[in-house]
């Protein structure tokens, strides 16, 4: 029988009071352990778990915001779930300044009281754990960076850490977070109660009029009715309007990164993601890296988006919380560190880190006649392949250029991250490079591997680049200088995936995303990216002296 103590009013160090239920099991009143569920999207909406079927994409019924857990479940195994809004949101008081309140409170502070409040309740026995996915895992490490003594351990399912990477990825604006913050396209979105801009708190009304007028004049930006709309009217979208005022790395991110802030944790962290968005499975690995305690990095299947209400998961973490939460040893910690489960071959690797096998990196060429090779072109002055896009502002149509591969003659298997290496010609300042890579199986069935993303004027690299591992600073944009030849070096995000004897690898260069496939009905209507707002024409060399080529990672003893 599931009770609950509403309406829990719980005092921050500065006065304010955060708003939370306590669902427990009401057969008795023993004290138990307490897992912590802290979201800007509202605690009533949470609720819904209890009554709500959970749904997966493409239904029209999945809301990316209830996130909390399966309350039912979390009760049944003996614990607390308690579930409460962060400063600003829903019930609570306070203010939220910018995403994640980096202009006002750290959130981390907030959290460190709210998890000492519950160990501190009779229905607690002082042992204090963390759940639920997305924003709700971004919060668990916020907190435990913070180190309050009663939270023993977390899980955190498909977190976002670094905010940058989060909302741009390699430079190109992506609209999921506009989602979350307005309540558009499957999410119900923050639950405003007093929210604020950062940007608008901090510049005068004239400043940011200036700033706006400079930020319209990307051609990109200025062709996105919804951005022109949000640029001019920010009120009740104070968040969004942040996120698209700040297209560059910085200062702005980095104040209170969690990747940074993570290397102050010191209590055991499961990490836990599935494959499909790239850019979250980069960061989870990031943060792996970081974290010196006890960890875990546990790296599922396709397809990217679980279920809402969220309920996948649940036996791993319970496993991770009977361990560390009620002392029950269940083994979990003898087992390795890193689990991967590898598309194609639907096996799972396990090791002591990422990647979890020894890798090689080997090029493969892209070719004349839309071919892939292991071998290089040797002729000179070879035409190149090219495309033209016009603005999606007056056509429908997506223009693709490819390159296939012949059949794998055995099972090849690759695990780790991957570059592209281009050399284009475009006749424009800017453009975006958008790379999808697709394992096709002789029936003509594809299965997405991975993808890349990186808009032009971001192209610089910095030090930390290595072969097959490329990363940008983004901190400045460098117009391209109309017609000359200049080498791309994409990123192309973590992935594991074995390609069976008979398919082909397919590589698809574009500048914007494909309206409607079968991948992107997975994922939610506004999980795409910002197109290009001008008319581009792209040149794509491949001859002995421009290699275009992907940088791939084979597993050393797999091939």
């Amino acid at each position: 029988m599931i009770k609950v103590r509403k309406d829990l009013r719980i005092p921050m160090r500065d006065g304010v009071e955060l708003a939370a239920d306590a669902y427990h099991d009401g057969s008795d009143e023993r004290p138990r352990p307490a897992l912590i569920a802290m979201s800007a999207y509202g605690k009533k909406l949470q609720a819904l778990a209890l009554t709500t079927p959970p749904q997966r994409r493409p239904s029209p019924m999945w809301d990316g915001c209830i996130e909390a857990g399966d309350i039912a479940r979390v009760v049944s195994e003996g614990y607390v779930h308690v579930i409460g809004d962060m400063r600003g949101t829903g019930d609570s008081g306070g203010v939220m300044i910018g995403n994640y309140n980096f202009g006002g409170v750290p959130q981390g502070q907030d959290l460190y009281d709210v998890i000492e409040w519950v160990a501190a309740q009779p229905w607690c026995d002082g042992n204090v754990g963390m759940i639920g996915i997305s924003y709700f895992g971004s919060m668990q490490v916020l907190a435990a960076a913070e180190r309050p003594p009663h939270l023993k351990a977390i899980f955190v399912s498909g977190g976002h850490f670094d905010f940058y990477e989060t909302t741009y990825h390699g430079g190109v604006m992506w609209f999921m977070p506009r989602a979350a913050r307005e309540g558009r396209g499957g999410d119900s979105g923050i639950a405003h109660t007093n929210v604020q801009s950062r940007m608008l708190s901090q510049f005068s009304a004239d400043e940011i009029e200036k700033l706006v007028a400079k930020r319209l004049q990307d051609p990109d930006v200025a062709a996105w009715p919804n951005l022109v709309h949000v640029l001019r009217y920010p009120k009740n979208r104070e968040l969004w309007f942040d996120i698209v005022m700040n297209e560059l790395d910085g200062d702005w991110y980095e104040q209170r990164n969690p990747i940074t802030l993570a290397a102050n944790i010191d209590i055991p962290v499961y990490l836990q993601i599935d494959q499909g968005r790239g850019w979250t499975v980069d960061g989870h690995i990031e943060l792996f890296d970081v974290l010196t305690g006890p960890k875990k990095l546990d790296i599922g299947s396709y397809p990217p988006m679980q279920s809402r209400p969220w309920i996948e998961e649940h036996d791993k973490m319970f496993r991770w919380y009977d361990y560390w939460l009620k002392g029950i040893d269940n083994g979990i910690m003898d087992e390795p560190a890193v689990s991967v489960f590898v598309e194609g071959s639907r096996s799972v690797v396990t090791g002591s880190q990422w990647p979890p096998r020894p890798v090689a990196y080997r090029s493969l060429y892209l070719r004349p006649r839309h071919k892939i090779s292991s071998e290089p072109e040797l002729m000179e002055d070879v035409a190149p392949d090219g495309f033209y896009q016009a603005p999606l502002t007056v056509t429908d149509t997506v223009q693709v250029v490819t390159w296939t591969s012949e059949p794998f003659e055995q099972a090849v298997e690759m695990i780790g991250t991957g570059a592209a290496h281009l050399f284009v010609e475009i006749d424009q300042e800017d453009t975006n490079l958008i790379l999808r890579l697709w394992d096709t199986a002789p029936t003509g069935t594809r299965q997405l591997i991975t993808t890349g993303f990186l808009k032009a004027s971001h192209r610089e690299l910095d030090e930390r680049t290595t072969e097959g591992n490329p990363y940008h600073p983004h901190t400045r944009a460098v117009p391209v200088e109309p017609g000359k030849i200049e080498e791309y070096v994409v990123r192309l995000y973590p992935f594991a995936s074995t390609f069976r004897p008979g398919h082909r690898l397919v590589v698809e260069l574009s500048n914007d995303e494909p309206l409607a496939d079968a991948h992107n009905a997975l994922l939610p209507p506004d999980a795409f990216h910002l197109p290009v707002g001008r008319p581009v024409t792209h040149k794509i060399y491949r001859d002995a002296q421009h290699p275009s080529r992907l940088v791939l990672p084979f597993t050393a003893d797999r091939v």
